[in-house]
């Protein structure tokens, strides 16, 4: 007789599942790197999300155009899985909800989530939230997409966790960017890139806010993107500091060369992998009770680190023994 499958006896928290679909965003602004994203998603087995960018990707007076083509673009069939966003211009903003009509009314294929950039506080949120159930009603479609939610101000911290709590609210994802020229010129330059992202107390502030919000509710952080693009380490550096210092679950690629790097930090390491087989299956095989492993105890709550562990490496593409593939998988 199988065992008791972990989802079924380990007790989550909040009661959400806070798991990461992919734990890579790749943002494309115009046709050329919508189309070299989505090529390079199917490579990859569908192992990141892609997001169509309507907000920097439009040039001023051509939002409407860039928005058709965009959104007729994630209209078009792709395997099943092969998740994708698009990030619409700010609730504010005279595009908002024309952005919104045209993305809905291409009925794009598997749209995850829509993402709001700029947001000032819960006010706006239910202001967009009002705007899409609208057009909704008016398309027929997107009743069930997510929101991520994307953090730029320092005002905002303050509704974070209001923010988070809303059960639209799928992702809040950090613009360092945006929230460093909003002190007008209180955080240099250098806390833009790293380390100077990183070890800045107003960032590391922010990004500590958004990452516990989102774990108290059981939703997604998102890191911001590395500026420098051209490299071919620094966005896995950040990603190990983002995930390993600071708690998050997910974060963003500008570039193709940034997507395995992003993969490759996030993904549990083959030492990880083996471990928690080892210790899963043995608690699986004690019926979830407590067990020794390594002169060490484990029970239930370690338990479940070790699940959210396997379940990641999955998502990641690490190579789970078949044991525990054909235990929990």
């Amino acid at each position: 007789m199988p065992g008791l499958h972990p989802d079924h006896v380990l007790f989550q928290g909040s009661g959400q599942d806070n798991a990461a679909p992919s734990c890579c965003e790749h943002y494309a602004g115009d046709e050329k790197k919508l189309r070299k994203a989505l090529a390079l998603q199917k490579e990859l087995g569908g192992a990141f999300d892609v997001t169509a960018d309507l907000e920097d990707g439009a040039a001023s007076g051509q939002e409407e155009p860039t928005a058709r083509l965009l959104a007729g673009i994630l209209a078009e069939p792709r395997p099943h899985g092969h998740r994708a966003g698009c990030r619409v211009h700010p609730v504010d903003h005279p595009a908002f909800r024309r952005d919104i009509e045209i993305l809905l009314a291409a009925k794009p294929v598997q749209l995850a989530y829509i993402t709001i950039p700029k947001l000032t506080g819960v006010a706006q949120l239910r202001q967009a939230l009002e705007v899409v159930e609208s057009v909704t009603q008016q398309t027929g479609f997107g009743a069930d997409i997510a929101f991520q939610i994307l953090i730029e101000d320092e005002g905002v911290i303050y509704d974070i966790a209001e923010i988070a709590a809303h059960p639209r609210v799928r992702f809040i994802a950090f613009g360092q960017m945006d929230f460093t020229s909003s002190h007008r010129g209180a955080i240099p330059v250098d806390a833009m890139k790293s380390p100077g992202q990183f070890d800045h107390p107003l960032m590391r502030r922010a990004k500590l806010e958004i990452s516990a919000a989102c774990h108290a509710y059981g939703k997604i952080p998102t890191h911001n993107p590395t500026t420098d693009f051209q490299s071919a380490t620094q966005a896995g550096e950040d990603a190990v500091r983002a995930r390993k210092e600071f708690g998050f679950l997910r974060m963003w690629s500008i570039h193709p060369n940034q997507v395995r790097q992003i993969l490759a930090a996030f993904g549990p390491s083959d030492a990880e992998i083996e471990d928690a087989s080892r210790i899963l299956l043995a608690a699986q095989a004690a019926d979830w009770g407590p067990i020794a492993d390594g002169g060490l105890l484990h029970d239930r709550a370690s338990y479940r680190y070790f699940w959210d562990l396997l379940k990641r490496a999955r998502l990641t593409g690490g190579d789970i023994p078949q044991a525990a593939r054909q235990a929990f998988f």
